[in-house]
C-alpha cells in the first residue's frame, strides 16, 4: 500500500525521504543508522501525546488493517454467508464462521474499501437495514451451534441514505439490539477502526469489547457533534475532546473492557504485527469465555450494562 502520512506525522515524512534516498547511495553508511535512530525517537514522541483528534485521524487512516485483512490473517478455513433472506446481500459487513486458533467461531465485520471503487462496492463500512438482518441471521446460526460471535466494528455510521430509511434502519438496528441482548452464547466486540453511533451498536452489543489503541466508539462523529453544537464542523477537534470517545475514557465507564496496544507508530505502519496482537487478545478473551461458567450470558449481559454509566436520584 502506498505510504499516507497525517498532518501531524510530517516530520516522520520527511526522515522516511532522507532515509529512503541515503538507502539508494549508501545503505550502511552511520548517518542512516543516526537517521533510523532519529525517526525511531521522533515516532515515540508522536505518538506518546497524542490527543483524541488525532486518534480519531488514526483509526480513519486508510492503510489501517480492516475486517477481511483480520479474517484472512486469522483464518485458513473462513466461510463468508451472504444475504438476509429478505432484500440483498449487503457487502459494508463480512459474515461467516471460521476457526481462530483452536476456536470455531461466527465472525461479522464492517468492511471498508482501500480506493474509490471499493468504497463505492463496501459502501464505506457503512451497513443497511439487511446488512444488520444478514449479521443477525449469522448470530442465530452460531446460537445454535454453540459457537462464540467476534464482531469487528469499524463504520462511520449506518448508512443514512433515503433507500435504507424507507427499508427500516432504525428498526434493523433495535431489533438487532434486541435480540443481541439476550442470544445465548459469548459475544466478543473489538473497535478496529471507527465505532460511530447506532451503525457500530448494532453489531456491538455484546459481553465483552476490546478496543485498539488508536481508535473510537460515540453515538456521534466529532464532526455531527461540532455541527450540531456550534453550527461549525471544523469544531471537530474540540468536539472529539469533549466525546470522550477514546478507549482510555471509555475503559473509566466500563464502556470498553480492554485495550489492545499498538505498536509504537500505529496499526497502519505495523499492519501484519498489529494483526498477530489482535488475534492473541481475541483467542485469550474466548479461552477467559469458556473458563467463566458462573452464570448464563444473559445474566452477564445484564450485569455488564447495568453497570455503565451514572445516574443520581432526587
Amino acid at each position: 500500500m502506498k505510504k499516507h502520512y497525517l498532518t501531524f506525522e510530517k516530520p516522520l515524512k520527511d526522515l522516511d525521504h532522507d532515509i529512503e534516498n541515503l538507502i539508494s547511495i549508501d545503505s550502511e553508511s552511520d548517518k542512516l543508522n543516526q537517521l533510523k535512530a532519529e525517526r525511531d525517537e521522533k515516532e515515540k514522541e508522536i505518538f506518546s501525546q497524542l490527543g483524541a483528534w488525532e486518534t480519531v485521524q488514526i483509526a480513519r487512516h486508510p492503510n489501517r488493517p480492516y475486517t477481511l485483512d483480520y479474517i484472512d490473517a486469522w483464518c485458513d478455513d473462513f466461510i463468508e454467508l451472504h444475504g438476509d433472506k429478505a432484500f440483498a446481500d449487503d457487502h459494508a459487513v463480512v459474515a461467516g464462521i471460521g476457526t481462530i486458533g483452536k476456536h470455531k467461531v461466527a465472525i461479522i465485520g464492517q468492511q471498508k474499501g482501500r480506493n474509490t471503487k471499493e468504497n463505492l462496492y463496501r459502501n464505506f463500512g457503512m451497513m443497511k437495514p439487511e446488512g444488520y438482518r444478514k449479521a443477525l441471521r449469522v448470530m442465530k446460526i452460531a446460537e445454535k451451534f454453540h459457537l462464540p460471535i467476534v464482531t469487528l466494528i469499524d463504520t462511520p455510521g449506518a448508512d443514512p441514505g433515503i433507500a435504507a430509511e424507507e427499508r427500516g434502519q432504525g428498526f434493523a438496528i433495535a431489533n438487532n439490539l434486541i435480540k443481541m441482548a439476550s442470544i445465548d452464547t459469548q459475544i466478543l466486540s473489538v473497535v478496529i477502526g471507527e465505532g460511530a453511533s447506532g451503525g457500530a451498536l448494532g453489531i456491538g452489543l455484546c459481553d465483552k469489547m476490546l478496543m485498539l489503541e488508536n481508535t473510537w466508539f460515540s453515538v456521534i462523529s466529532p464532526e455531527g457533534c461540532a455541527s450540531i453544537l456550534w453550527k461549525d464542523s471544523s469544531k471537530a477537534p474540540e468536539a472529539a475532546e469533549a466525546l470522550k470517545l477514546r478507549p482510555k475514557d471509555l475503559m473509566e465507564y466500563d464502556i470498553c473492557n480492554m485495550i489492545i496496544h499498538e505498536p509504537v507508530g500505529g496499526a497502519h505502519r505495523h499492519f501484519d504485527e498489529t494483526l498477530l496482537i489482535v488475534k492473541n487478545a481475541v483467542i485469550d478473551q474466548i479461552d477467559s469465555f469458556e473458563k467463566d461458567d458462573s452464570m448464563t450470558y444473559l445474566d452477564s449481559r445484564v450485569a455488564r450494562y447495568d453497570k455503565l454509566g451514572v445516574f443520581r436520584e432526587f
